[in-house]
């Protein structure tokens, strides 16, 4: 009974302290007029964090190298943060050398936005919109609010757990290490709308790009969704932190009239600006053709089964194929020194594997073992697979439901003796693709231009939603349009 008193004393001097916390250390930020609760990270601590968190992302996403683009983003950002709220911020603009189709900030200033999302757009003001909007989650200090919000819940679930002399609260109340890069409310989406369209305005830039640019990744989103199989879904890249909505796009497009028309749009000026740059992923990234994966810059290629489709992702490639179940994941790792063998047995450390052996693929030792588990509650073999090169190991991790059929297991066991290394004539001629830009001609059609370009599929649907084009419209004599080769 003693103790059942003290954990009511101690709940209730924590439920009380609480309510204290928010209230003294709620301050007006000067960009929305509203209270906010930021008292747990200063000004000066965005500033530490950004900078600490920007070299991370630098080796995560690498930047892009092109001059010419970065002094176009350069520009452009600079123009919608010359009036802000905040002029205590030093606002960085930087290009991710990515072909996702993303845009985030960091406290303290920095402002990335992807070569994929510059693809995507189709004019200045709607590059505009988007750094605009990321400048809004600045002056919001909406990462200083998680923060400090995302704290005290921690804190919360440490005096609990104590109290209860348990660490399941911690656990479940904990916040993550993503905090930064972590979904933001709609709240806070639709206030860095509302500061977006404020910034842009102020930098001369047509207001109605925001809510075009929302439209277009709406679009883009549902065409990734379909190609993967998985139907209208908001899951993909932009979307993960930044879910555009239908909502979005009309109250987006209902503030914008409450400022005056006439602003810059830059049509020409930003299909000239990035006419020639990467499209998808770059010789540093390595990329996909059909079945293959070719990594030019560091010498490799290998192909996967028909049916599975690849996914570069920045530290793994990943092939999947939802009709049979099976996966592959290719990463490179440090060998430590070991032999294949040693290596395969020290990579899952406390598993116990089954037939490991040594092996060659195409002239290169390596070794491969297997042991059972479940994936997405279907028992499966995971067959391990290093293979030396240089000081490295080529890994392969795949995922091979139980009874699956004979022809799925030779597809798949090919694909490690695939692995080989390219010839100079071949890093040569293995090239990234490139937006390319042309003025449509008396005569030209969508069906026309969609011959010539290079698309992994739904190329008529990929085209239009490159240009902003809707499902029926066609090319306009005399108008500049984008295509992929």
């Amino acid at each position: 009974m003693a103790n059942i008193k003290r954990l009511f004393l101690k709940q209730g001097i924590f439920l009380s302290i609480l309510p204290l916390l928010f209230l003294g250390a709620c301050s007006t930020n000067p960009a929305t007029g509203q209270q906010q609760f930021t008292a747990l990270m200063s000004p000066a601590q965005e500033v530490q964090v950004g900078a600490s968190e920007h070299q991370k992302i630098i080796q995560q996403f690498g930047l892009e190298k092109d001059p010419q683009i970065n002094s176009y983003v350069d520009t452009i950002g600079k123009s919608v943060t010359a009036d802000t709220e905040r002029p205590d911020v030093q606002y960085k603009f930087f290009v991710l050398d990515s072909p996702i189709v993303n845009a985030f900030a960091l406290p303290g200033g920095y402002i990335y936005i992807s070569r994929g999302l510059l693809a995507l757009a189709n004019t200045e003001a709607e590059v505009a919109a988007v750094l605009a909007h990321e400048t809004g989650h600045i002056t919001g200090r909406h990462s200083a609010e998680r923060y400090s919000r995302g704290v005290v819940t921690t804190l919360g679930a440490g005096i609990l757990g104590a109290v209860l002399e348990s660490d399941g609260a911690a656990q479940a109340l904990g916040t993550g290490a993503n905090l930064y890069l972590s979904s933001y409310s709609r709240g806070q989406e639709n206030e860095a709308d509302t500061l977006g369209l404020r910034y842009m305005t102020r930098g001369q830039y047509d207001a109605d790009a925001m809510s075009s640019f929302l439209y277009s990744l709406q679009r883009q989103s549902d065409l990734d969704a379909k190609a993967a199989g998985r139907g209208s879904t908001s899951s993909f890249s932009y979307f993960s932190t930044h879910p555009a909505t239908g909502e979005r796009v009309a109250k987006t497009r209902a503030e914008a009239q409450a400022y005056p028309g006439g602003g810059k749009v830059g049509r020409n000026e930003h299909l000239s600006a990035i006419s020639g740059m990467v499209y998808g992923d770059s010789a540093e990234q390595g990329f996909v053709r059909g079945q293959n994966f070719y990594h030019p810059g560091l010498g490799f290629t290998f192909e996967v089964p028909s049916g599975f489709s690849i996914t570069n992702q920045p530290t793994q490639v990943v092939a999947t194929s939802a009709q049979t179940g099976s996966a592959i994941i290719f990463d490179m790792a440090a060998s430590q020194g070991l032999a294949p063998a040693n290596y395969v047995q020290n990579w899952v450390k406390d598993r116990t594997l089954q037939d490991l052996e040594s092996i060659t693929v195409n002239g290169m030792p390596a070794a491969t073992g297997s042991f059972s588990g479940v994936v997405q509650g279907r028992a499966t073999t995971i067959r391990l697979v290093a293979i030396r090169y240089g000081d490295k190991f080529a890994r392969f991790q795949i995922a091979i439901p139980q009874n699956a059929p004979a022809s799925l297991v030779t597809g798949l066991r090919s694909t490690t003796y695939s692995f080989r290394s390219l010839s100079q004539a071949e890093r040569s001629s293995v090239k990234p693709l490139k937006v390319s830009v042309f003025t449509a001609r008396a005569g030209d059609t969508v069906a026309s231009r969609v011959q010539a370009a290079v698309f992994e599929n739904y190329n008529v649907e990929r085209f239009r939603v490159l240009n902003g084009l809707a499902p029926n419209e066609e090319l306009k004599s005399g108008v500049m349009y984008k295509t992929v080769q």
